[in-house]
């Protein structure tokens, strides 16, 4: 891979291309690295529909309960447990002007500091003719749920560099993600907003430009660099997920209980998952995205060494080794979740052809290369499903639960 940059128990190459590999055994179980996001934001359509998040951080705001009771639909519904509940709702703090909510005082003032003094809309929070809530409803307007990027990490790129007293080095930060090719800029952006979206694509240049602009990112704001900027976003942005639900059942998970009360603790969370699924469907997270510098060095493969998670309940990624990784042995993850895996080669390369742009060499790919370029009955039928979805439903690297 050429030369390298050290970077504790693992090297990134900066080569022909990018990938992480480890320096000295690193064990199964082991914490590779934990990152924090150089800029993230929740899903608008998220945001939108109650899932109360910090504004910087993503931490779910809602206490445990308050979730459940959200998501069956069920005013009445009381968690066992309630003490092991981690959200501190007494360190809550909103922005003075725009009152958007964090989940510390730290994390406000983290935003402020990087990005939310350009942002703010003071007063004008809730005014539809505002230059950035026009961005937002038009992005909406184009990009329905499941989501997979959001006009705003783009907007939080631009206002960092907008707010920092040494803008080239916010510029090389964000030029350190991979580019692509005009064509497959297009495709990636044709993934993202549909069949119009060359259409879409110039009105929401126009509402940023109008909302942004940056003499330092010029280039961002004309047609080429805009497109540059949708493509860079949409390949690089990797998924959050947060969930105050999430964090109160591995809590219950780790009680010591005597059998029979372990078995009606069981018994009671599969049950709610069942109620939550009726009324809520697959939307149980707060979620977004966010670019990470580390891991978007992490090439993928069908059969993963490490595996990416948000066990904090915010944006810090932990990657994690899911076998032992030997010195010199790349670190790679999969852009693919657990049942896509399972599917044949000829159905994954279809995946990650039409969202990443890229055919898989993996260990599993080359093995299986003397198979058919068909795909089973059933996943045939889980084609066609996908089909009826909107056209980026599968962009994006995959969210991973907390």
């Amino acid at each position: 891979m050429g030369c390298g940059e050290r970077l504790g128990p693992f090297t990134k190459g900066l080569g022909m291309g990018k990938g992480l590999f480890a320096t000295q055994l690193i064990r199964k179980g082991d914490t590779v690295f934990v990152e924090r996001p150089v800029v993230a934001a929740q899903f608008l359509w998220n945001a939108l529909y109650r899932y109360r998040a910090c504004d910087h951080c993503l931490r779910a705001l809602e206490k445990a309960e308050e979730n459940a009771q959200r998501l069956t639909g069920k005013p009445g519904q009381v968690l066992p447990h309630p003490e092991l509940c981690a959200v501190r709702k007494d360190l809550h703090q909103n922005c003075p002007q725009c009152q958007v909510v964090y989940c510390s005082a730290e994390c406000r003032l983290a935003a402020a500091e990087q990005y939310h003094q350009v942002l703010c809309p003071g007063p004008s929070q809730d005014d539809p003719l505002h230059p950035l809530n026009k961005l937002q409803e038009a992005w909406r307007s184009v990009h329905y749920p499941p989501e997979t990027a959001s006009i705003m990490l783009m907007a939080r790129m631009v206002a960092t560099v907008k707010q920092a007293k040494d803008k080239d080095r916010w510029i090389r930060l964000f030029s350190q993600f991979c580019n692509k090719t005009a064509n497959e800029e297009e495709e990636i952006v044709h993934k993202l907003l549909g069949d119009k979206f060359k259409g879409q694509l110039e009105l929401l240049r126009r509402l940023f430009t109008e909302a942004l602009y940056e003499e330092a990112l010029s280039q961002w704001f004309t047609p080429d660099g805009f497109r540059s900027l949708f493509a860079l976003v949409g390949t690089n942005g990797q998924g959050i997920g947060t969930s105050s639900l999430s964090q109160w059942v591995h809590a219950c998970d780790a009680l010591e209980l005597k059998p029979r009360d372990r078995e009606q603790l069981d018994a009671f969370i599969d049950q709610l998952y069942k109620d939550i699924e009726a009324a809520t469907g697959e939307f149980l997270n707060c979620e977004g995205s966010g670019l990470f510098v580390l891991q978007s060095c992490c090439n993928h493969s069908c059969v993963p060494n490490a595996e990416t998670s948000f066990p904090e309940n915010n944006f810090l990624l932990h990657v994690t080794a899911l076998e032992d990784i030997k010195p010199g042995e790349e670190i790679c993850i999969s852009y693919l979740d657990c049942c896509q895996r399972e599917r044949s080669r000829h159905s994954r390369h279809r995946i990650l052809r039409e969202n990443y742009l890229f055919v898989c060499s993996c260990p599993k790919c080359l093995a299986e290369a003397d198979e058919p370029n068909v795909t089973s009955e059933e996943e045939e039928e889980d084609e066609e499903e996908e089909e009826g979805e909107p056209e980026d439903a599968e962009l994006g690297d995959e969210m991973t639960d907390v």
